[in-house]
């Protein structure tokens, strides 16, 4: 049963902000869905995948906005077509190429920003850390911080409310996720995890043997359809 909150949930369109949107939905009256566009090589397909949730879930307000900037720094496979996006290998150790420079405080200054238009006392985020690809702005030591900084930078703070950066999925593994999502009904043929751009996910990046190894510790099998080739 929602408790009254009000929150602003960041919905990439992948399974775990997928999740992160139905434990929000449980919790909060008013839900805002943001989805940041940034340049990345799956961008029409995230955007997609945004899109058919919000129908799912129907949130009070949803908002797209971009975030230029990450694509004209560059630096990563998600954002240089000049970089290769690797073959996976869950026992790499390092930050990967395909790491967006501190991309999460990106997206959540603007979910900071629309959270006190909306006056919503909590953000939402789908990070995890334990079952990752070793991004540091996934940890939550990283979201404490910005928290401070976000409850210091803003009116909310000044006139006797703060706000919350909540990261319900932070803890679990990819198999804990799918079940958490089964409980919920969460829609998990809507969403999208591949690194690559295309009909099908790969299969073979990072982020698809890290989804698949979530249902399959899970013990059901991903609805998403795979290019195995």
């Amino acid at each position: 049963m929602a408790t009254g909150g009000r929150g602003v949930v960041l919905v990439s369109g992948g399974m775990d902000s997928a999740v992160t949107a139905a434990l929000a939905r449980k919790e909060c009256d008013f839900l805002g869905f943001l989805h940041v566009r940034y340049g990345g090589r799956t961008q029409r397909r995230e955007e997609q995948s945004f899109r058919a949730l919000c129908d799912h879930f129907r949130p009070d307000r949803t908002l797209i906005t971009d975030a230029p900037s990450l694509a004209a720094v560059g630096g990563s496979a998600l954002t240089d077509g000049n970089l290769e996006i690797p073959e996976g290998d869950l026992e790499r150790t390092g930050i990967p190429v395909t790491y967006v420079p501190f991309r999460n405080a990106h997206f959540l200054s603007v979910a900071v920003s629309w959270a006190e238009v909306l006056s919503c006392d909590r953000i939402y985020i789908g990070a995890v850390e334990e079952d990752s690809s070793g991004y540091p702005d996934c940890r939550r030591s990283f979201y404490d911080a910005f928290e401070q900084a976000a409850r210091l930078g803003t009116a909310m703070e000044m006139e006797g409310s703060s706000l919350s950066i909540v990261t319900p999925v932070i803890h679990m593994d990819k198999g804990e996720i799918v079940r958490t999502g089964l409980s919920l009904s969460v829609p998990f043929a809507l969403t999208w995890s591949c690194y690559r751009e295309g009909e099908k996910a790969c299969g073979h990046c990072d982020s698809c043997l890290l989804r698949l190894r979530g249902f399959s510790r899970a013990g059901v099998s991903d609805p998403l359809p795979y290019d195995l080739s």
